[in-house]
């Protein structure tokens, strides 16, 4: 079984990271009427008080996403909060096409414009590809990701589907669990804005003894929830059941709207 992800050693960036974060916010608190849940707020819905004091406390990571939530908050630019990850924000940028904006405010830096030409084609919007995996096996442990580069989605798709940007991450499937459904190596669009369970869909989730796991969520005949796997080889990927209270040990990140793979 796995460590616990979340409770991996940080490294030394990402130790400094969390403490210049924890600087900073007890520096601009006061002035700018912020405490640990309004951040969590901003965060956006199911994130709570005690996720961002891990964030400043060095036990969790920070996320690209989240970075640039709190340098919204705190008034600051990214690179205030973690160069890494700012360098990271401006690589990505620096691959897009030169149609891009050439002034970005800070509240905007993890977005991509909204709208690019893909080979003099308009109307599609870019969604950050991140290096994450999400395992569709027995757990993956991404205690660091980095920004691959941008994915185009047709604008009116998006629209038609009630997906904006903003909350949409690609990452990738690793493992043979969700077969047939997702194989490994797919890729997978990920929407952070749908974080409550829902009966028979398909999550991307922080298990605490997993890591990562893209699973379906079934609710439960009895109570609780129940995270299956797709593939019929249940001796290999057997249902793990939750109880109602139990349901809250697994973080979700998201659920996978999309994927994208060989047939």
């Amino acid at each position: 079984m796995k460590k616990d992800s979340r409770r991996l050693p940080l490294s030394e960036w990402q130790l400094q990271d969390s403490a210049r974060l924890k600087s900073l916010f007890q520096a601009k608190r006061g002035e700018l009427k912020l405490t640990q849940e309004k951040l969590a707020a901003d965060l956006g819905d199911g994130v709570t008080q005690g996720a961002v004091s891990h964030f400043m406390n060095g036990r969790t990571a920070l996320s690209v996403n989240a970075a640039v939530v709190f340098a919204k908050a705190l008034q600051v630019p990214v690179s205030d909060i973690s160069p890494t990850l700012a360098a990271q924000i401006e690589k990505m940028a620096a691959s897009l096409p030169d149609t891009r904006p050439t002034h970005r405010e800070t509240a905007d830096t993890r977005i991509p414009p909204r709208s690019f030409d893909l080979q003099n084609e308009p109307g599609y919007t870019g969604v950050l590809q991140l290096t994450a995996q999400g395992s569709t096996g027995g757990g993956e442990d991404n205690t660091h990701v980095e920004i691959r580069g941008v994915m185009a989605f047709k604008s009116a798709w998006l629209r038609a589907n009630n997906l904006s940007q903003k909350y949409l991450d690609v990452i990738y499937a690793n493992g043979n669990s969700m077969e047939p459904t997702i194989n490994d190596g797919d890729v997978l669009l990920v929407d952070e804005s749908k974080i409550e369970p829902k009966d028979g869909q398909i999550f991307a989730m922080q298990s605490e003894s997993k890591g990562t796991i893209v699973k379906r969520l079934v609710k439960s005949d009895i109570d609780g929830w129940i995270i299956r796997s797709d593939n019929p080889d249940k001796a290999r990927y057997g249902d793990e059941v939750l109880r109602d209270g139990e349901i809250n040990e697994v973080r979700i990140i998201g659920r996978v709207v999309w994927r994208g793979g060989m047939l």
